[in-house]
């Protein structure tokens, strides 16, 4: 991933282009930093700057929303400008159906996680193995834990019937 930032700032740059090099930088900023960061490991993995990306995305997002609450249609355009090429980079995220199927794979090896009587425990563990089996940077965290949800309480609603 970081080859590829570094690759796509360099034919930005020889392009003059000036949106997408300074999005590229900013972006490895935020990865140098994580890189010099105190509790880091050396270099930044892909699944870090991943995150970083998609944090600039959702950061990108939010103050273009901002931006047209202040009728401010040109900032908002400019966020949005950058917002689209910060996606186009990034690596899509997991299908909702492929996040269920992963679930229940991991449900199906791990069913004792039905019984678990601490719901939040269960949840965490069917989530950890789940995260186990594909990349955390092409997972929305938040829709996998409704997933998640969602499928132990029909597997705990369908045990107890």
């Amino acid at each position: 991933m970081r080859a590829q930032l570094m690759s796509e700032l360099k034919a930005a740059m020889k392009a003059k282009d000036t949106l997408k090099s300074t999005v590229l930088r900013s972006v490895l900023s935020e990865v140098y930093a994580a890189d010099k960061a105190p509790n880091s490991k050396g270099l930044a993995s892909s699944v870090v700057i991943t995150g970083i990306m998609r944090q600039g995305l959702k950061r990108r997002l939010d103050s273009a929303s901002q931006y047209e609450k202040a009728s401010r249609a040109d900032l908002a355009t400019k966020e949005k400008q950058e917002a689209e090429l910060l996606e186009g980079l990034l690596p899509p995220l997991l299908s909702e159906a492929d996040v269920d199927n992963a679930l229940q794979a991991a449900l199906k090896e791990y069913p004792e996680l039905v019984s678990e009587p601490n719901a939040h425990k269960a949840k965490g563990l069917l989530l950890t193995k789940l995260y186990s089996k594909v990349d955390v940077a092409n997972v929305d965290k938040e829709a996998a834990a409704s997933r998640a949800d969602a499928i132990l309480a029909s597997a705990r609603t369908s045990q107890s019937a």
